[in-house]
């Protein structure tokens, strides 16, 4: 691994990017923003194989402040291993009728990220899966499965430790030809 682990320097980098992010794509009230993570990455790392539980906290703790004052639910991504299923709090799965699986994840079986969600959330639900309306993906993880459609990418020139980092929102999608019109007059 080519940095040493600096927790505040990942909590702050990773609280800018997120700002960021939803500061000029707001997203609405109770919407789903998920989180993909590969604290591997982060870490100097090859994701899947130098897994950080003080990275995954920190990114962790990070979404879940930053989403709370933003009135969105925070869904963090497992890895491979556990199909990229989602930790989330029981609230979200009730009210998007998620359906939830059985499993709990751990540092080598579901990533840190999702191990700290699972223990930091005060009511974690495992789920399969879900659409949400932006995400932010640190290590390139894949998030993009977890998005709705239309997913519009957001590149950055910064990074979360030694990870590069992308994002999505989504948009409602286009239909109706060239008769249709997408604004009010």
């Amino acid at each position: 691994m080519d940095e040493i682990f600096d927790s505040e320097k990942i909590r702050s980098e990773a609280e800018n990017l997120i700002r960021s992010f939803l500061d000029s794509h707001p997203q609405k009230n109770g919407s789903i923003f998920v989180v993909g993570c590969s604290s591997s990455e982060i870490v100097g790392g090859k994701i899947g194989k130098d897994s950080s539980a003080e990275a995954g906290k920190a990114v962790f703790e990070t979404a879940k402040k930053i989403c709370g004052e933003k009135g969105l639910f925070l869904a963090c991504q497992c890895c491979e291993h556990l199909n990229r299923a989602l930790v989330v709090e029981s609230a979200c799965a009730q009210k998007y009728s998620l359906d939830e699986v059985s499993v709990v994840p751990w540092a080598h079986g579901g990533g840190s990220l999702a191990t700290a969600a699972y223990y930091g959330f005060s009511k974690p639900v495992v789920v399969e899966k879900i659409q949400a309306s932006a995400g932010i993906d640190i290590g390139l993880t894949m998030i993009g499965m977890h998005l709705k459609s239309v997913a519009v990418p957001v590149h950055f020139d910064s990074k979360i430790g030694c990870a590069t980092v992308v994002a999505a929102y989504s948009r409602p999608k286009l239909i109706g030809g060239e008769r249709a019109r997408y604004t009010r007059d």
